[in-house]
C-alpha cells in the first residue's frame, strides 16, 4: 500500500493587553511514529524565541517544554511538519482468539501493565448505558466495541464547545452534546465500565472528501487495547474505527494530559485577549 504524505501547518497565538511574563509552555506537537506512521520532516518555532528542551512523558510521548525569556504582549507557536501514513481505511484485527469474545480475561501481566488505562469512575448511570449494548452472555468483542462506539453518536450530538476542559461521561449523556474530546471521553468511560484497557489520543484527521465538522484542525479520538492486536482506534465522533486519516499526536489516560499545547503566563484574567487556534493540512506534493 503506498502511502500517503501530508503536509502539516499548526499555529496557536495568544494576544494580552500588555507586555506579560511568559511561564514555561509544554508542547506535544511531534507525531507519535509507528508502523504507519512516519514523520518525514518536522519544524518547530516559536515567537518570542524560546529556549527547547525535549523529553518522553510516562506514555512515552515526545513533550518539548519552551522557555522564555523576554516578556511579550503576543505568544505565537508554530509546528510544520510532513508525513507519511500508511494507515489502512478498512484494517484488519489480529486478536487472540481467547479475546474474541466478550467476556474475556486479560492476561494477568497485560493487567497490571493496563492499572489505571482500565479504571472506570464510580457512575452508575455511565454503567447502565455501557452495559446496554452488550448483546447476550457470550457477544463478539470487536462487534461490541463498535456498537458502542457508534451509540456514543446516538446518545450525544457533535457540537462545537469553546471552553476549556472535558466534560465527564455522565455530564456528556445528561447534556447529550459534547465536542470531540467529550465523545471521547464517554466512549473510554464506558469502555473502562465494560472492563477494557482505554486510553485517550490527541492528533490531526484529515479527509479530503469531508465539509462538515472537523476539517483542518485539532481533533481527540479513543484507542482499546485487545490482546493480540494491541492499540485499536476507535473514533466516535465519527463513528470510525482504525487509523486512516488520523495523525496521532499523543496518548493518555485522560484528555486533559495531552494538550498539544498547554502554559501560563503571569498576570491577571483581564491580561489574556484572546488565542487564536490554526491547523492546515495538505496532500504532500
Amino acid at each position: 500500500m503506498t502511502a500517503a504524505t501530508l503536509d502539516i501547518l499548526h499555529r496557536t497565538t495568544y494576544r494580552f493587553a500588555r507586555p506579560v511574563v511568559l511561564h514555561p509552555h509544554r508542547l506535544m506537537l511531534r507525531p507519535r511514529e509507528s508502523h504507519e506512521l512516519a514523520v518525514l520532516d518536522f519544524q518547530l518555532t516559536c515567537s518570542p524565541g524560546a529556549e527547547i528542551a525535549w523529553s518522553q512523558d510516562v506514555f512515552g510521548n515526545l513533550c518539548a517544554t519552551a522557555s522564555f525569556s523576554q516578556m511579550s504582549a503576543e505568544l505565537s507557536i508554530e509546528s510544520r511538519l510532513r508525513v507519511a501514513s500508511n494507515a489502512r481505511p478498512w484494517p484488519v484485527f489480529s486478536i487472540s482468539p481467547a479475546a474474541q469474545t466478550y467476556p474475556f480475561v486479560y492476561e494477568a501481566q497485560e493487567a497490571d501493565d493496563l492499572g489505571l488505562l482500565r479504571l472506570p469512575a464510580p457512575d452508575p448511570e455511565v454503567a447502565r448505558w455501557a452495559h446496554g449494548f452488550v448483546a447476550g452472555p457470550r457477544t463478539d468483542t470487536l462487534s461490541l466495541l463498535k456498537d458502542l462506539n457508534a451509540g456514543v453518536l446516538g446518545a450525544a450530538l457533535y457540537r462545537v464547545r469553546d471552553e476549556e476542559g472535558v466534560q465527564t461521561a455522565g455530564e456528556t449523556l445528561r447534556l447529550a452534546s459534547g465536542s470531540c474530546r467529550d465523545l471521547a471521553a464517554l466512549f473510554i468511560e464506558a469502555a473502562r465500565q465494560l472492563g477494557f484497557g482505554a486510553r485517550a489520543v490527541s492528533g490531526y484527521m484529515f479527509d479530503p472528501d469531508r465539509e462538515d465538522r472537523q476539517a483542518d484542525t485539532t481533533h481527540a479520538w479513543a484507542e482499546i487495547y485487545l490482546p493480540g492486536a494491541g492499540w485499536i482506534t476507535f473514533d466516535p465522533t465519527h463513528n470510525s474505527v482504525g487509523a486512516a486519516g488520523l495523525i496521532p499526536l499523543a496518548v493518555g489516560r485522560a484528555n486533559g494530559q495531552i494538550m498539544p499545547v498547554s502554559g501560563s503566563f503571569a498576570g491577571g484574567a483581564v491580561d489574556a485577549l484572546a488565542m487564536e487556534v490554526s491547523v492546515r493540512i495538505a496532500p504532500g506534493a
